[in-house]
Parts: C-alpha cells; sequence; structure tokens
C-alpha cells in the first residue's frame, strides 16, 4: 500500500458555517481514475472525518483510511472536522454530519466515534484508533458489533503484556509512572489491562491524572523520585504533549516506554506497536465494502491490528541512559 496521497482543497462555506467554533475543518475531494466498484460508479460519496485531536498517529490513520478509498477507485468529497480534544465539539461536528446527511462517518477515536453513535443509528460509522470498543459502549461484540458501526481497534491483545514483561524483566526498580486522562475510556481501560498484566510480578504502577495537554508536563514533574520507568499508552491528550514527558525522562535519565510506534519515533525508548496508517487503511477497506453496498456495518466485524513489533529508539536510549543489549537487537527494530 503506498503512503504517499494529494489532495485537492475547496472550503464548502455552509460546513464551515455549521461548524464555526468547533475546531479545525478542512474539506476535501479524492479519487482516482481507475473504475469503481460495482453500483459506486459515477457517484461521489460525502464522509465526515470526526478527530478529536491532531497528532502524528491519528493523522497517520486517517492518511491511510483515505488511501484505502482512493486505491478502490472511490470519489470522495472529505469533511475533515478536528474536535480539539473537546467532546462537546465532538458531539456538535457529529451532529451537523447527520444534518448534512453524510454517506458515512469516519471516527478516529473513542470519543469522536462515541458522538458519532450518539447523533445518528442509521448513518455507517467506521471508526478507528478505539481501545475498547466494548467498554466504550460502541460495539455488542468484536463478531456482531451492533447496527451501523464497526472498525478497528488500537490495541493489539500482546501490546500491553509484552510491555510489562519488558520492563520487568529489564529494568531496574519496580515503580512505574502513568500519565493519563482519567476522562478518556480509552485510557482507563488501559491502565486496567497494564494492572492486570503486572499480576505476579513486583510492578506497580504509579498514577498521575491529567485533564488537559497542557497539564501534562507538571504530572510528569510530579512522578520525579517516585517511579524508575514511564509508561505513556494510547491516551490522546498525552501523546498530543508527548514532548513534555520525552524531555522530564531525558532530563531525568528514566526510560520512557510508549504505547505506538510513531511515539517512538518522536523520542520515546520502546513500544510493542503497529502503525496507526496501517489500521486506517484496514478501516477504509472497511468503508468501500459498506458505501458500495457489498456489506452493512453489522455485518463486519471489528478487527483488531494484523501486525506487531518491538521499535527501540537508539537516539532516545542514549538521552535516558538506557544501554541496548545485544539481545534486544535480535527482537527489536532499531532506529537510529
Amino acid at each position: 500500500m503506498k503512503k504517499g496521497w494529494k489532495i485537492g482543497s475547496s472550503f464548502v462555506l455552509a460546513s464551515f458555517l455549521a461548524l464555526a467554533g468547533c475546531g479545525s475543518s478542512e474539506t476535501t475531494s479524492e479519487g482516482t481514475e481507475s473504475e469503481g466498484s460495482s453500483g459506486s460508479e459515477g457517484k461521489t460519496f460525502k464522509i465526515g472525518v470526526n478527530q478529536i485531536v491532531e497528532h502524528p498517529s491519528l493523522d497517520a490513520a486517517l492518511e491511510g483510511f483515505q488511501a484505502a478509498l482512493k486505491e478502490k477507485g472511490l470519489e470522495v468529497e472529505y469533511d475533515v472536522q478536528i474536535a480539539q480534544g473537546d467532546q462537546n465539539n465532538s458531539q456538535t461536528i457529529a451532529t451537523n454530519f447527520v444534518g448534512d446527511n453524510v454517506d458515512l462517518i469516519f471516527a478516529n477515536s473513542t470519543p469522536s466515534a462515541q458522538s458519532a453513535l450518539n447523533a445518528t443509528n442509521e448513518i455507517p460509522i467506521i471508526f478507528t484508533s478505539v481501545t475498547d470498543p466494548i467498554g466504550g459502549g460502541l460495539v455488542n461484540s468484536f463478531e456482531e458489533p451492533g447496527a451501523n458501526i464497526t472498525g478497528t481497534t488500537d490495541t493489539h491483545p500482546d501490546a500491553i503484556p509484552n510491555t510489562v514483561k519488558f520492563i520487568d524483566e529489564n529494568i531496574e526498580g519496580n515503580k512505574v509512572g502513568m500519565i493519563y486522562n482519567s476522562g478518556e475510556q480509552n485510557s482507563v481501560a488501559q491502565i486496567d489491562l497494564v494492572k492486570n498484566a503486572m499480576e505476579g510480578t513486583d510492578l506497580e504502577v504509579v498514577e498521575a491524572s491529567v485533564s488537559t495537554s497542557a497539564e501534562v508536563k507538571q504530572a510528569t514533574e510530579s512522578l520525579i523520585g517516585k517511579v524508575d520507568s514511564l509508561y505513556v499508552i494510547t491516551d490522546n491528550t498525552v501523546v498530543s504533549a508527548l514532548e513534555s514527558v520525552i524531555g522530564v525522562a531525558a532530563d531525568e535519565d528514566i526510560p520512557l516506554f510508549v504505547g505506538e510506534l510513531d511515539s517512538v519515533a518522536r523520542g520515546g525508548f520502546a513500544a510493542y506497536g503497529f502503525d496507526y496508517y496501517d489500521i486506517g487503511y484496514e478501516a477504509g477497506e472497511m468503508a468501500v465494502s459498506i458505501l458500495t453496498g457489498e456489506k452493512k456495518a453489522s455485518e463486519v466485524p471489528v478487527q483488531y491490528p494484523q501486525k506487531l513489533k518491538l521499535q527501540i529508539n537508539a537516539k532516545a536510549a542514549e538521552d535516558m541512559g538506557i544501554e541496548i543489549k545485544d539481545e534486544w537487537k535480535e527482537e527489536a527494530e532499531i532506529l537510529e
């Protein structure tokens, strides 16, 4: 799959006015010259994109989603709305998409998907970047998601257990600091998974809760002297301010584990993760099958990420006082 994509921008005044004050907006049209799928030839689909914040992982998921539809030859007009981390904005965006009678809503995060489902039980919803779709009240089960919603989750069953095992076997000390937004159901679910994975070890979670990205640096600093390592899960609030955590970790020589590969590239020490582009692309393939009438959302099972790998940032390791062991090199992809 190609990661390059081109967009031609054209702002739609009516949509802009309807969503003024809700967040950033971008309306684009994309397509290819190839023949569209059966039943979609000659039609331009309108997709509303509801994304809670802008950060590299969510942006990559959106890029993958759009690439999948483009490669399948569908003509699509996107109305991309960023809620700026505000759940009220997210709900307004979703409600306006329903009023605009879009063909499909792409919900990029747990809050975005919850807002979309609150707004409609008729328009198909495809989500991604969602950690716990059942606990978040989005689907009934992975196999039979529900009437009008399905998508891809951003948690691999082995990611958290593997990370906890790596910390337990390789990092001195047993206190693991975790900064997260307790208002994000996605994050609360992951904290519980981490604690469950720590059972039978000496590891212990030391929590620091935040409400906004502006609080992340101070919350991280509050853990200095109390923890031996840091673990940032896929919390949108914290990941959007990850550089604040990276700076503290480097200054204090604290190993920083992260929840996805984009955060390793930004300066996290290590992660068992996957490319958000890939789960966005897989969500896009689901959207194609629904828009072309091949399947209904209720007939498309929720999907886990298909690839998982350990990635280590060599420069971050040096900055955080970590010596990379030879046995790590056999398992991990090392970013130089």
